[in-house]
């Protein structure tokens, strides 16, 4: 017999392709009994979990990202690296977290947007080679208290 857990608060929507935060968003939302969505284009391993749903959505540019904001609502949270993404949960009134645990918000939004072109026209033109630094055990940590914090957040409404 499956386990009945009962839901409380906002949902977490995770841009799970290359997250490198999906067992620091299962640890937080089991903690706070919230519902997690891991949306991919191709099915991922992950720990059974009651609150986890797996959603694979077709391959194509933006797939995900698009079943993403058509899903989110006001109030929840959504994980990502991707500012296009990030400026359309914004506009839907959820709070939106990088991997590294740095917010996105109405204020930063476009800021990232323009270093996000920059960056892309400095190594389309060979000036900058790469992207940027390496995943830290900071970041991670960062981002544990940054999704906490954005729980708390959301749950006082």
């Amino acid at each position: 017999m499956t386990e009945k857990i009962e839901i409380a608060g906002p949902e977490i929507y995770v841009d799970a392709d290359a997250c490198p935060v999906k067992d620091e968003v299962m640890r937080v939302a089991t903690r706070h009994r919230l519902r997690v969505y891991m949306v991919s284009n191709s099915y991922m391993r992950l720990a059974d979990n009651p609150l986890i749903n797996r959603v694979v959505v077709p391959e194509g540019p933006d797939v995900a990202d698009d079943w993403i904001a058509d899903h989110i609502k006001t109030g929840d949270i959504a994980t990502t690296s991707d500012i296009p993404l990030a400026s359309r949960c914004i506009k839907k009134g959820a709070q939106v977290l990088g991997p590294t645990g740095k917010p996105f918000s109405e204020d930063s939004i476009g800021m990232a947007v323009a270093m996000r072109d920059l960056m892309s026209h400095l190594r389309d033109t060979g000036e900058i080679k790469g992207g940027g630094p390496a995943f830290s055990k900071q970041d991670r940590s960062r981002f544990l208290s940054a999704l906490e914090n954005a729980v708390q957040t959301a749950k006082r409404g």
